[in-house]
Parts: C-alpha cells; structure tokens; sequence
C-alpha cells in the first residue's frame, strides 16, 4: 500500500468513526428523549386516570346520596301516609258515634252547651234552634224558656234538621247561622286534635 493510499484510509477510518460516535450522540438523545416522552405520557395517563377515578368516585357518593336522600324521603313519606292512615281511621270511628251521643245519660247538659256557645256567636235578640230528632226531645218549652232566660235572648224550636246530631241556631230570616252539630265540630277541632290522637296512637300520653 502506497503512503497516500494509507492516508486514504486513515481518512476513512477517522470519517466512520466520527460518523459511528455521532449516530450513538443521535441515538443516545433519540433514546432519551423518548424516555421522557413516555415519563410525560405515563405521568399524563396516571394524571388522566386519577382524575377519571376521582371523578367516579364523586359520582357514586352523590348517586349514594342520592339514593339514601331518596330512601330516607320514601320512609317519612311511607310514615306520613301510615299516620294519616290511622288518624282517618280513628276521627271516622268517632263520627260513626256521633249517633250515639244523644243516649249519654248527660246529653242533655251538653245540648245546653251547644246552644249557648252558638247564641254567644251569633249575639242577636231572637233565635232559632234546629236540631235533630234526638235532641229535639230535650229541647221542651221549659228548657226553651229556662236558656232564653239566662241567655237574655228569645229561642224557639225551628225546623228539624234533615242531618246531623246537636243543633244548629239561625236567626229567623235564616241570613246568620251557626252550625253547632256534633258532626261539624268534630270537623272544627279534628286538626288541633290530630297531634294529640296521634300521640295516644303511639302510646305517648304526656
């Protein structure tokens, strides 16, 4: 091998290994930055991923909410229907007694009752009493007499009431009435009584 034909080669030799060192500085960088390219893109996904499982995880605690809000809603709605339940039943059974009343042996005192709280709320100086059949037979011209005059106002017997158990005072024009009927007083008190029923219902009688 001549001299400049060595020099030739040392040439080459020198140029491959420069081209061999700069492929491994490209490779090398190539390698790196792919691993930090999937260093991002892990970190990126297990980011993704958390705010996918924390985002689930909100969804079940609300759907939980939810459905416990939905549950406890349900069980005072279901509680609610089972008091009026009873309550509708026990106020029936007392006004399918009402008819009952007028065999009190104190039914009598309790007529002169009615009639008094009746003529306090009409206040006018004649009056008339309409009862039913059952009362109607303790309101003799005595009694009729006896409340007129301490009452201070005139009462007589009017028409029989075609329903209904105690009395109901009008004025003789009929314009002013006061309905004093057993059945409709219940009506009057049922919704102050209902807490009290309710209570004895449960077996609270404080």
């Amino acid at each position: 091998m001549s001299p400049q034909q060595g020099n030739i080669q040392a040439l080459e030799n020198a140029i491959m290994a420069e081209a061999r060192r700069e492929t491994r500085q490209i490779l090398e960088e190539a390698r790196r930055q792919a691993e930090q390219l999937k260093l991002e893109a892990q970190l990126a996904l297990d980011a993704e991923c958390e705010a996918i499982v924390q985002q689930a995880q909100e969804e079940v605690t609300a759907l939980q909410g939810h459905a416990g809000a939905a549950a406890q809603l349900e069980a005072q709605s279901l509680k609610l229907q089972r008091r009026e339940q009873l309550l509708s039943s026990v106020f029936s059974a007392a006004r399918q007694r009402i008819a009952d009343v007028p065999q009190w042996p104190d039914y009598g005192d309790i007529v002169r009752q009615l009639i008094q709280e009746a003529v306090a709320q009409l206040n006018a100086p004649e009056l008339q009493v309409r009862a039913d059949a059952a009362t109607q037979a303790f309101l003799t011209e005595a009694v009729l007499a006896e409340l007129s005059a301490v009452l201070q106002v005139k009462l007589s017997l009017g028409e029989p009431l075609p329903q209904g158990t105690g009395v109901l005072v009008e004025t003789p024009d009929g314009r002013r009435r006061y309905d004093n009927t057993l059945e409709t007083r219940l009506t009057r008190i049922t919704e102050s009584l209902r807490t009290n029923v309710y209570n004895l219902l449960r077996g609270d009688t404080r």
